[in-house]
């Protein structure tokens, strides 16, 4: 099948199929007579394979260590295993970042009429911003917008 028609059948873009290829996650094609990169049933389990390892949360230099490992004739299970782990330890972090960041903001709420009132008449912007919170609101939300994308 042409590129064309491998995009259509895992959903990726040729340019993402192109782009596997140029950071061997995925072999180099045969090509046809005419020049067409010419791919087989492996390279859609191949990609598969990686959408699925991404859904992990698992980087492209990680997934390529793995398919490196395979390539051995090795099982890469365990080491699979261990990078699980690191993301579950990560995970977690994040979650008691938010869960800190989620009380900050619920106490600067709850004190935000005083705040508004105690900066009546006063030289600031925001009285709400001026009193701020402890907590690091930038790291926890900038976890939550790259689960968004």
């Amino acid at each position: 099948m042409k590129i064309g028609e491998l995009a259509k059948e895992t959903g990726l873009t040729a340019k993402t199929i192109r782009f596997y290829e140029g950071i061997q996650l995925l072999d180099d094609p045969g090509r046809t007579e005419s020049g067409y990169r010419q791919y087989g049933t492996e390279d859609v389990e191949r990609l598969e394979f990686i959408k699925k390892a991404k859904r992990l949360g698992l980087s492209l230099d990680e997934i390529r260590d793995i398919l490196k490992i395979r390539a051995l004739s090795q099982s890469p299970c365990v080491h699979v295993r261990a990078l699980l782990d690191q993301k579950l330890e990560q995970v977690d972090a994040v979650i008691r970042q938010l869960e800190e960041f989620r009380q900050a903001l619920q106490q600067l709420g709850a004190e935000s009429h005083e705040v508004v009132e105690q900066a009546a008449g006063q030289p600031c912007i925001c009285g709400i911003i001026e009193k701020g919170i402890d907590a690091d609101g930038q790291v926890a939300m900038a976890w939550v917008e790259r689960r968004r994308k």
